[in-house]
């Protein structure tokens, strides 16, 4: 079995509800499987503000978690255009990985979600590739040959799948954005068996 990592933040849980799709659709694909991490808050200083191990949801993640994954899905909201703290504080400690180029060939894909159609995503999602392209991870985004980017009113990006969220519908996701998440859940699995066949 292979596994790809599914590493997010989800303070609100609407990038949590697009892990758990993504992960549907890595495992979707034959002798492929998903684990899901998460990373916990920071205070103000910048400190693990949470306890080691979550009271629910995903274990956080740890180095080992990133070492032993065949590829990697990188997810969490967009806070002004940008990953929130909490993830880049993760991000910043991997340098162990960085310095023995653990991660180097291993492909990677990002998803991101906003409150407004034009609140960050595409630059969040961006943003979240720089540390990975310095890791030497292969990244893969979403191509147009899923007809839902072209059709998509909400989310959906071709750097990654993204999610428009509201306080009017904060669980709803809208059918181009649920396919696209399956669809780059598939798509990942797919080049992580092909790398690694």
């Amino acid at each position: 079995m292979h596994e790809i990592l599914i590493l997010y933040y989800s303070p609100g849980g609407t990038t949590a509800e697009m892990a758990n799709l993504i992960a549907r659709g890595i495992e979707e694909v034959d002798g492929m499987q998903a684990r899901i991490r998460t990373v916990p808050a920071v205070s103000a200083t910048t400190e693990q503000s949470e306890a080691s191990i979550p009271e629910d949801g995903p274990l956080y993640a740890t180095l080992q978690d990133l070492e032993e994954c065949d590829g990697l899905a990188l997810g969490c909201p967009t806070h002004f255009g940008n990953m929130p703290a909490a993830m880049k504080y993760f991000i910043d400690n991997t340098s162990p990985l960085w310095m023995s180029g653990k991660l180097a060939g291993k492909p990677a894909a990002v998803f991101s979600a906003s409150m407004s159609m034009h609140g960050g995503q595409e630059s969040t999602l961006l943003t979240m590739m720089l540390p990975l392209l310095h890791h030497g991870m292969l990244i893969t985004g979403i191509p147009y040959t899923e007809t839902q980017l072209l059709s998509t009113r909400t989310g959906g990006t071709p750097y990654g799948a993204s999610r428009v969220t509201s306080d009017n519908r904060p669980n709803m996701l809208s059918d181009e954005e649920r396919a696209l998440c399956l669809a780059l859940g598939r798509r990942l699995a797919n080049i992580a068996k092909k790398l690694n066949d």
